[in-house]
């Protein structure tokens, strides 16, 4: 059996980075890690290929050598999944399909022979057994939540490394918190289950024999929500494993109230964790309220942040307007606290209601959903009726947008966040692709950029005041670059 894995291509989207990803030459921020996974739950007889659109074109070659083809996508890759699935039936395939999109949304797709949902690990034994007998159901679904201390580790050899910015792995699924916008507890509950860290290990020592030494993402959606584990298994073994000689830098999301706690922050940054992604959403008590984040409640959230930076963590933030409770201030609010608070990445999305979210049952019950989530954070659209005025919102939305990401306020945030950044224990090298990335940015952004003024401040700033992060101010200059293109297509 030839089974031939897909992953659609994604939009020109905030988390994309392709603008970015030009300046050191490589096509696409992260392999698609689910697909990797299933192509080691297949059975190892079957030959397996797989094409990431977002890396290199699907050829008819690789359709023509296919028995049966797997997709796999999430909400933002809906148009182009629906794209691949045409070509593929008009190929004649077979078609398997499974992952985030087709778990909320199956039910909106033709052409697909065979849908596999929620946790593979449950759902892709039964489908391939039924595979076998000849006798493979329409849709096969489960809401049982397997232990992923079973799942294997992904197949690298399946993919070009050198095509991909970082790399990625998976120690928990779940979440102990349930915001209403969020559909993580939806899919994978309230308790986070976690790998043992031998598989941890077993993955990186994967990575590293392929010659693997960039940085490595813990996609988990709260890396923290188990702390008993990360602080007793996980991390000592990332320690340990980085002192006979090995080591990544990584990178990965947690909820603010890590900042509570001082020993964990030291060993993160100890085992190369240098970055956390924190879904800050407002400043607003009465938003956080009715979304219930109630870890965020009745926090000093940019001390916070402050602390998390000084531990070593760049802290990259999640923002949303667009909560019934907001007023005509918060817009200005958002831009104080981003710009207070020194992060860099602020990502600042309207609200959007995801099916399987409790938003989702509400609107819906309200009869205020106006159509489908595009899943794009960043596209200034909404899928239902907001109690502020629909143009209102948007228009305040576009000035945060238009404020953060120009150029004097975004290089002024860079400076406020390295000055209170503790530098990292583990040294990034300058290898050729850095060098580079530092050579083309001072072409387009410093000769031809009209933040050219902007970005030799910062430089000339840096080199005095943090030499050593001279690597990170050329980074995140160039990721300034990336997000103004993405404000741009947006018309802001």
């Amino acid at each position: 059996m030839n089974v031939l894995l897909l992953y659609p291509e994604f939009p020109d989207t905030f988390w994309s980075f392709k603008h970015a990803l030009k300046f050191i030459l490589k096509r696409a921020s992260l392999p698609p890690l689910g697909l990797l996974t299933v192509a080691a739950m297949l059975p190892r007889p079957w030959e397996k290929r797989l094409v990431d659109l977002n890396v290199r074109k699907l050829k008819d070659r690789d359709l023509q050598w296919a028995d049966l083809v797997f997709i796999s996508a999430m909400i933002v890759q809906r148009e182009s999944a629906k794209a691949l699935i045409a070509r593929c039936r008009a190929a004649g395939k077979t078609i398997v399909a499974g992952g985030p999109l087709f778990t909320t949304e199956h039910e909106r797709f033709s052409g697909v022979d065979h849908f596999v949902l929620n946790e593979a690990e449950v759902t892709l034994p039964e489908f391939l057994s039924d595979l076998e007998q000849g006798k493979a159901r329409p849709v096969y679904t489960s809401a049982e939540l397997p232990d992923i201390r079973q799942t294997p580790a992904p197949l690298w050899e399946l993919v070009d490394l050198r095509r991909y910015a970082s790399m990625c792995v998976q120690y928990s699924r779940g979440c102990p918190f349930d915001c209403e916008f969020c559909s993580v507890t939806a899919m994978f509950g309230h308790r986070p289950r976690v790998k043992t860290p031998a598989q941890i290990i077993t993955e990186l020592d994967g990575l590293w024999r392929r010659g693997w030494r960039g940085a490595v993402f813990f996609v988990d959606d709260n890396l923290i929500g188990n702390k008993r584990s990360l602080r007793e298994e996980l991390l000592p073994a990332l320690i340990r494993w980085r002192q006979g000689g090995r080591g990544f830098a990584f990178f990965t999301e947690a909820s603010i109230n890590l900042a509570d706690d001082e020993e964990l922050m030291r060993m993160m940054a100890e085992a190369c964790f240098d970055m956390v992604f924190i879904g800050i959403e407002t400043p607003d008590d009465a938003g956080l309220a009715e979304c219930n984040k109630r870890q965020n409640l009745g926090r000093d959230l940019v001390a916070d942040v402050k602390r998390i930076q000084r531990a070593g963590l760049q802290v990259q933030g999640g923002f949303i307007v667009g909560f019934d409770s907001d007023t005509a201030t918060i817009f200005r609010r958002q831009i104080e606290f981003i710009q207070k608070s020194g992060i860099v990445t602020a990502m600042v999305g309207l609200l959007q209601a995801v099916p399987g979210t409790k938003l989702h049952e509400r609107l819906q019950q309200q009869g205020r959903l106006l159509g489908q989530s595009t899943g794009d954070n960043v596209d200034g659209t909404t899928n239902f009726t907001p109690c502020m005025k629909m143009e209102a919102l948007r228009e305040g939305y576009r000035s945060i947008l238009k404020h953060i990401y120009a150029p004097g306020p975004y290089y002024q945030r860079v400076r406020t966040f390295l000055r209170e950044y503790k530098r990292p224990k583990f040294s990034v090298s300058l290898d050729w692709r850095r060098m580079m990335a530092f050579a083309l940015s001072s072409v387009r952004l410093g000769v031809l950029g009209r933040e050219r003024f902007q970005y030799w401040r910062l430089l000339i700033w840096t080199f005095f005041h943090r030499p050593a992060l001279m690597p990170m101010a050329v980074t995140l200059s160039i990721y300034g670059h990336h997000f103004r293109k993405c404000c741009e297509a947006i018309g802001v």
